[in-house]
């Protein structure tokens, strides 16, 4: 099985291209819903032992999350030891359905693959990119956008340049979304029946306990 690491810095529009893919049969686990429900479950306990007050009635408030992340500069990498590790728990668990399913291939949406070395833990990397102009409409036509929250945001992304150089596929979400969904099918019929060899990395750091856990 084939274990693509699909990533794109803020606006590039991975989200339409990882809900393309589902669309065509593709199993797709978003790094997004996983903390999602980690804050609502098994990270909720831990984020609050060490952001005191950041946890209401069991759940990860998140504006008061990102007001105790304000007050420190070393907070977010505080955040990161405890979810990163769980999130990972949660991506084997979907490897290894989708590996005891039968699947030929799947996708791990991670939005920060390069900036936490999740590339070495995937087969293949698919990059969405667009030029930085049509990445600044599309960020700061969101609700409660401005220029210094986008500016905060993509200083702890990874230039896109950079990524488009280290990526395995690019596909350029600047172009008409018609267009931008043609080369994605185009590249998900070349990548199936390619044999993958990350599975045993996973494996062998995680065993086949894999228990569906939230």
């Amino acid at each position: 099985m084939l274990i693509v690491g699909l990533t794109g810095s803020i606006g590039m529009g991975k989200s339409t291209i990882a809900k393309h893919l589902a669309s065509r049969g593709v199993p797709v686990i978003e790094s997004d819903a996983i903390v999602h429900a980690l804050y609502s479950g098994r990270a909720a306990p831990l984020i609050e032992a060490e952001f005191p007050g950041a946890v209401f009635e069991g759940s990860v408030d998140r504006e008061k999350l990102s007001a105790a992340l304000s007050r420190s500069p070393d907070s977010f990498e505080k955040l990161e030891a405890i979810v990163h590790p769980l999130v990972r728990e949660a991506q084997w668990e979907f490897i290894y359905a989708q590996q005891k399913a039968g699947a030929e291939l799947c996708v791990l949406d991670i939005p920060l693959l390069f900036e936490t070395g999740g590339e070495r833990l995937v087969d293949h990397v698919l990059l969405v990119s667009a030029p930085e102009d049509i990445q600044a409409e599309r960020v700061l036509a969101r609700p409660g956008m401005t220029w210094d929250k986008f500016a905060t945001i993509r200083a702890r992304q990874m230039p896109d340049a950079e990524k488009r150089a280290r990526a395995d596929s690019v596909i350029d979400t600047g172009l008409p979304l018609d267009e931008t969904l043609g080369i994605v099918d185009k590249w998900l019929e070349s990548s199936k029946n390619r044999p993958g060899e990350k599975f045993g990395l996973w494996r062998s750091a995680y065993g086949d306990n894999a228990q569906g856990r939230s």
